[in-house]
This record gives structure tokens, sequence and C-alpha cells, in this order.
């Protein structure tokens, strides 16, 4: 995977609400550090106008779970755009163990931009490409 020079990253420690019964990181908390990454991402790179004009949601994720990750495991999240069309964006993941760098999670996600007041899909316009490329 290709990590982009504008990539964001977000360091998350493994507490205990995070694990599951075999005392790992449970997957659907994969999915919510995916989440909180890719929201702080856009909202560290628009203004507070942009962002009370449009949201982003999930159209599907494709998630590799390549190793597990345990109590006060310190992880590095990183999130950075690909490809997209008028009106959804890749958006790319790789979550990483901080200690010995291992990665743990590779995903992949689909996001479609919506007007936040109708919350019909939106035209990625000019202003959009230039927050995220």
């Amino acid at each position: 995977m290709s990590i982009h020079a504008n990539a964001y990253q977000l360091e998350i420690t493994v507490q205990p609400g995070h694990l599951d019964h075999l005392q790992h990181v449970n997957n659907v908390v994969y999915v919510q550090f995916l989440q909180e990454a890719a929201f702080r991402h856009w909202t560290s790179r628009v203004s507070p106008q942009m962002h009370e004009e449009v949201l982003w949601i999930v159209r599907r994720h494709e998630i590799d779970y390549l190793a597990s990750a345990y109590l006060h495991d310190e992880l590095v999240i990183t999130t950075w755009t690909g490809e997209h069309t008028a009106v959804t964006w890749d958006r790319f993941y790789e979550i990483t163990r901080k200690k010995d760098g291992k990665t743990i999670v590779t995903a992949k996600s689909v996001w479609v931009l919506l007007d936040r007041k109708t919350f019909k899909p939106r035209r990625i316009d000019a202003a959009i490409l230039s927050v995220l490329q």
C-alpha cells in the first residue's frame, strides 16, 4: 500500500473497552478507529463553513486484519485519499503498532459526499478537491 504525502495520522492507545472476549481489539472497534481518523483528517483541513455545508457517509469498507492489538498497545492510524468520482472518494488506511511497526490492519473505504441540508449526494467540486488531494 502506497501512503500519500498528505496522509493524516492519529495515535490511539488500546483501552479495556476496545477489547473483546479474546482480549484483543474487537473488529468493530477497528471500524470506529478508521471512521475517527477519517473524520479528524477532514475536519483538520476544512473551514467551519465547508464543514457546515457537506458531510461524508461510508458506502463500503474493505478491511484486512493482519495481526492483533492488545491492551495498552499504542496504535498509529494513517489515512489518505485516493481516486474519486463525481460524488465518491476512496480512502485508505493503515493501522500499525507503534512499538514494533507491525501492520495490524489495512483498509479501504468508499465515502459519499452529501449536502448537509438535503442529505442528497453532492458533486465533488474544486473546493473539495483542494482539501483532500
